[in-house]
């Protein structure tokens, strides 16, 4: 049995995440293990790094399963681009040892926010980018992300209902770059919560229009208390950059 990794890519936009879901194929997960499944002639089951929401897209998504399939791994990247949908794309395959686990075995994730604060949108990236025509305080902006470096519990920064699972992550940095009205904002952690990134990034937006501040968002990580963060950025402009192990 071999246990093979894959690097994904995908355009997210009609798509209701990674993970396969019962009523329908509408997902990531569940058009790729069609194919594998249809090539190897097994019922392929995919592990994936972890779940993304609707609408989200990724540049190096990991995952990786187990075939018993002799097939080279550059006929399989042929099949792959063969039969997946154009949205979807595999960029690599490669034998990895059998304890490699796609999901258990990161270390870090790195998703990136993109933003246009233009007057006018780019209409050419307009379902890929999100657009504020608004000038932000990026220094504010800077200051109210170094609150959010470092373990804490963020349960105000999630839309996951309170549960026995623990919302405590940990935050390694958020970079805030810009370049000529367009704004990227990358987060790498040790995890992530449901939505916790696009309110991490809406509550960002909300300080650099003046109606948070960095203190403001101390508190809001004390209360615990979802409401009191900002809103839900569109899914859109959100990218899983990359994940390290």
């Amino acid at each position: 049995m071999r246990n093979l990794k894959m690097t994904i890519a995908f355009d997210g936009s009609k798509y209701k995440g990674w993970q396969r879901q019962k009523e329908n194929d509408l997902t990531i997960q569940g058009k790729i293990e069609a194919v594998l499944s249809k090539m190897t002639g097994e019922d392929v089951q995919i592990v994936g790094c972890g779940r993304t929401d609707s609408g989200v897209h990724a540049e190096n998504y990991i995952a990786n399963f187990h075939t018993k399939s002799t097939f080279s791994t550059s006929r399989m990247l042929d099949y792959l681009y063969e039969y997946l949908p154009e949205d979807i794309g595999v960029k690599s395959i490669e034998d990895v040892a059998e304890r490699f686990h796609a999901r258990y075995n990161v270390i870090s994730k790195t998703y990136v926010y993109r933003m246009n604060t233009n007057k006018f949108r780019d209409v050419f990236n307009r379902k890929y980018i999100y657009h504020l025509a608004e000038k932000l305080n990026l220094v504010e902006m800077r200051k109210a992300s170094e609150v959010l470096i470092g373990s804490h519990d963020f349960q105000s920064f999630t839309n996951l209902r309170k549960s026995d699972k623990s919302t405590i992550r940990t935050i390694n940095y958020i970079n805030i770059i810009e370049k000529e009205g367009h704004l990227a904002i990358e987060v790498n952690g040790n995890g992530f919560l449901w939505n916790m990134v696009r309110i991490i990034v809406g509550t960002l937006i909300e300080v650099g229009k003046g109606n948070l501040n960095p203190v403001d968002v101390e508190k809001i990580l004390a209360k615990k208390k979802r409401w009191e963060a900002g809103p839900l950025a569109q899914a859109k402009g959100l990218y899983l950059k990359d994940v390290q192990y």
